[in-house]
C-alpha cells in the first residue's frame, strides 16, 4: 500500500474509532425551545457534558414541539427508554410523586430556592418512593404562582368562584375547587388557544410561563397570591446511566444533583422578570396581595390543606402529616 493510501486508511479507521466511541444522550421536554429551561438549563448542561467528556458524549435536545414534547409523556418515556432524560412536570399526569406533592399545596412553597433545595434534601429518605426507578439527576419547583385571568379582575381569593381556571396539579385544582372555581388540568402548550376560544377563563401559572407561552396578549388581569407552587423532575434512564463509562457518570454527577438544583432560586428569578416586564409592557393589569392578607389566607385554608393531607393518606402516604411537617421546617431553614 503507498504511504498516502495508508495514511488516509488510518485517518478513516481513527475516524471511525471515534465515532463508535462516541455516546448520544437523548433529552426531552415539554416547553418551547425559546423557554429559559430549554435555553438556560437544558442547553449549557449538554454542552458543558460534551466538554468535560471530551466529545466523548454528545447530546440530542428535543423541546416541547419535538414527537417528544407531549407533557405527560416524560418521565414514561425515560422508563422506556426511548429517551435518556427528560424534564417533567410532576402534576401531569396526576397521581404521581404523591409525596413530594405535599410541596404544591397551599403556603409551603415560599420560593423556587428553599422548595427547590428541601426537595432534594428529602429525596434520599422521605421522597425516595415517588422516584423508584429512575436516576433522579434534579428536583425543582418554581416560584409561588399567581391567577391569571382574560376578561375579570380577581381583587381577592373569593373572586376566582364560578370561573374555569387551568390548574397545573392536584393540590392546585382542590384550591380552586375550594374557592368555587372550576379547574381545568392540561398542559401548559394547551392555554393559549383554550383561553383564545373562551374553553376556560384563566390560568395559574408563575410569572415566567406568561412570556415563555406567550400569553400576555390574552391574559389581562394579574392577581399575584403567590399561594401555590408546581414541582418538577428531571430524571434518567438507570439502565443508560449504568451503562456509562465511569469519566462519563463522573461528568453527569458532577454537572446534576446539588449543583444544578442550587441555581434554580436566581433562574427562576430571571425568568419570572421576564414575564413580568412582558405583562407591564401590555399595560395589563397586576393586583398586589400584602403579607398579612396572605397570613389570614393560610387560616382561610387551612380546613383545605387538613383533607388534602388525609386524602394522601387514604392513597396511601400514611406519613403525610409528617412529610409536610418536615417540609415546612426545611423551607424555613433554606428560606
Amino acid at each position: 500500500m503507498t504511504k498516502p493510501l495508508l495514511a488516509a486508511a488510518i485517518a478513516i479507521a481513527l475516524s471511525t474509532a471515534a465515532q463508535a466511541q462516541t455516546i448520544e444522550l437523548k433529552v426531552s421536554h415539554f416547553v418551547p425551545p425559546t423557554h429559559g429551561f430549554h435555553v438556560d438549563v437544558l442547553e449549557p448542561w449538554l454542552k458543558d457534558l460534551e466538554k468535560r467528556t471530551g466529545g466523548k458524549l454528545q447530546g440530542r435536545l428535543f423541546a416541547g414541539n419535538s414527537p417528544f414534547g407531549k407533557t405527560e409523556n416524560q418521565a414514561d418515556q425515560v422508563k422506556q427508554g426511548v429517551v435518556d432524560v427528560a424534564w417533567g412536570l410532576n402534576g401531569i399526569p396526576r397521581g404521581r410523586y404523591l409525596r413530594s406533592s405535599i410541596m404544591e399545596m397551599p403556603f409551603v412553597a415560599e420560593s423556587a430556592a428553599s422548595a427547590s433545595k428541601t426537595l432534594w434534601a428529602m429525596l434520599p429518605t422521605t421522597l425516595a418512593e415517588d422516584y423508584k426507578g429512575f436516576k433522579v439527576l434534579a428536583l425543582h419547583c418554581h416560584n409561588p404562582g399567581l391567577f391569571h385571568t382574560r376578561d375579570k379582575k380577581i381583587e381577592k381569593l373569593e373572586d376566582v368562584k364560578g370561573l374555569r381556571m387551568r390548574a397545573p396539579n392536584p393540590p392546585t385544582q382542590a384550591l380552586l375547587q375550594y374557592l368555587g372555581a372550576t379547574p381545568v388540568g392540561m398542559p401548559p402548550t394547551q392555554v393559549y388557544e383554550n383561553i383564545e376560544k373562551g374553553v376556560i377563563d384563566g390560568a395559574v401559572f408563575p410569572w415566567d410561563a406568561i412570556k415563555g407561552f406567550r400569553l400576555e396578549g390574552v391574559l389581562k388581569y394579574h392577581f399575584d397570591a403567590r399561594v401555590y407552587t408546581s414541582c418538577f423532575h428531571i430524571v434518567m434512564n438507570e439502565a443508560k446511566y449504568a451503562s456509562l463509562p465511569a469519566d462519563v457518570k463522573k461528568a453527569i454527577d458532577d454537572t446534576s444533583g446539588a449543583a444544578m438544583v442550587n441555581r434554580f432560586g436566581e433562574l427562576w428569578n430571571k425568568w419570572d422578570q421576564a414575564g413580568l416586564d412582558a405583562v407591564k409592557a401590555r399595560g395589563n393589569v397586576i393586583v398586589s396581595v400584602s403579607n398579612e392578607q396572605r397570613e389570614q389566607w393560610r387560616a382561610q385554608l387551612k380546613p383545605l390543606l387538613d383533607s388534602q393531607l388525609a386524602e394522601l393518606q387514604k392513597e396511601g402516604v400514611a406519613d403525610a402529616r409528617a412529610i409536610y411537617d418536615e417540609m415546612l421546617m426545611k423551607v424555613a431553614q433554606y428560606k
